[in-house]
């Protein structure tokens, strides 16, 4: 077994565990349940709701706080002396992050279907590539909180501030209908605005809207950039 096959092991043993973990599962499932008495038999908007929820709790809380205590603790320091690398543990978090961000966006999905009767996700391709480019784009802005915050702690802090405006500017609190037209138009293109939008319209055979894309791929693209070049090892 390489040290490669080795660390994914041990950190997916640790993500398990981590209490972050479970909440970034059990909130946007809570959510889902607690709310989907007042939807009717193929809704689509609170499921693909739910999912964003899901992702940006992942990208926001979880990337950032992981990363940022593994610098602070200097297990990243460490690792430069032996034949992993800290770009290795950071590889490995990463896919590991994104395949948990699958998992819990597969359960909501089952769950929106088989217990509430959601429709199901009518441009399946469309909806996977909406997944990706999102979840890159707000995993991007969760690794410049990791590289820019001091302390895991830190880290913790700045993700959840982050959240919160941009799950109330994306439409996560309240319907966008709602919101007065100035904030709704700027939620339209936050990260958690384009994820809810895009996620929507592939689940319920709308058209896909290029700009939405474009503009995730941008976030993940420039603002990935950024985290690259000032994260910090140690």
């Amino acid at each position: 077994m390489t040290g490669f096959s080795k660390l994914a092991q041990v950190e997916a043993k640790l993500l398990l565990r981590d209490p972050g973990a479970i909440f970034s599962m059990a909130i946007p499932l809570f959510i889902l349940v607690i709310f989907s008495g007042g939807t009717s038999p193929g809704d689509t908007a609170l499921p693909s709701m739910s999912m964003t929820i899901a992702v940006g709790l992942v990208g926001l809380y979880m990337v950032p706080t992981t990363l940022a205590t593994y610098r602070e603790r200097g297990i990243l320091r460490r690792l430069s002396t032996t034949p992993v690398s800290p770009g290795a543990l950071l590889g490995v978090q990463l896919i590991l992050q994104l395949v948990f961000a699958m998992l819990a966006a597969g359960l909501l999905v089952a769950v929106s279907i088989v217990a509430f009767q959601a429709a199901q996700p009518a441009r399946v391709a469309a909806m996977s590539a909406a997944f990706l480019l999102g979840t890159s784009a707000i995993f991007a802005i969760g690794l410049l909180i990791a590289a820019t915050a001091a302390s895991g702690r830190a880290a913790n802090g700045i993700g959840v501030l982050l959240y919160f405006p941009l799950a109330f500017l994306g439409g996560l609190m309240q319907p966008k209908e709602a919101m007065p037209e100035l904030l709704a138009t700027i939620g339209e293109f936050t990260p958690l605005g384009l994820f809810r939008q895009a996620i929507h319209d592939a689940w319920s055979g709308a058209a896909t809207q290029p700009l939405l894309l474009a503009i995730m791929a941008a976030y993940a693209l420039v603002v990935g950039s950024v985290a690259a070049r000032f994260f910090r090892w140690e």
